[in-house]
């Protein structure tokens, strides 16, 4: 499978689990320290918003605050759905994944950026699950691709502090939870 196949079903499956937020859950804690489930689908459809025109060659500057704030209006679900299906426009353009990015961290090949975008679809969409206390089991395919990628990164995302400290598992875990606990998450969690 490529990689904009795994970005769909990571997209398909964020978006799954926000359909089953009930309205007394939007509250309610997730793995993130600090952030109730509100907030974590906010990131995530914000990170979306902000794929559609880095994708299409912009720049940060040129984008400005129009992302800043409160992503999720009145109707969160269908602001969900909205920018996964933008973002997944964005990325299957002809050209897309050929184009640099433009990051804070710096220019980014689109397919690496794409990549990035996969991970954060995948650990959040395991907070999410967890957190709302339906099947976390994620795509067992875009687990083994996000693995292998993130594995020759991780020691970038700890020294940024965009990852807490890998959590220990027991031996013979399996790989989606390798994977939460190299994020820093403690595969057990629990709200």
């Amino acid at each position: 499978m490529d990689l904009l196949e795994r970005y769909r079903r990571s997209l398909a499956e964020f978006v799954d689990r926000v359909e089953e937020v009930r309205p007394v859950q939007w509250s309610a804690p997730t793995p993130c320290p600090g952030w109730d489930v509100r907030r974590l689908v906010g990131h995530v459809v914000s990170e979306e918003r902000w794929s559609v025109p880095l994708l299409a060659g912009r720049t940060i500057e040129q984008i400005g605050e129009r992302y800043d704030g409160d992503q999720l209006g009145a109707d969160p679900v269908e602001a969900s759905r909205n920018a996964a299906a933008q973002a997944e426009l964005a990325a299957a353009h002809p050209g897309a994944l050929a184009r640099t990015v433009h990051l804070t961290a710096g220019e980014t090949p689109a397919e690496e950026y794409l990549h990035q975008l996969l991970v954060e679809h995948l650990v959040h969409g395991w907070d999410l699950a967890v957190a709302i206390g339906v099947d976390p089991t994620l795509d067992a395919d875009g687990v083994a691709a996000a693995a292998r990628w993130f594995s020759r990164r991780v020691a970038d995302y700890r020294r940024g502090g965009l990852v807490g400290p890998e959590t220990e598992v027991p031996d013979g875990a399996d790989e989606q939870d390798r994977l939460i606990a190299a994020f820093g998450r403690d595969p057990d969690w629990a709200p």
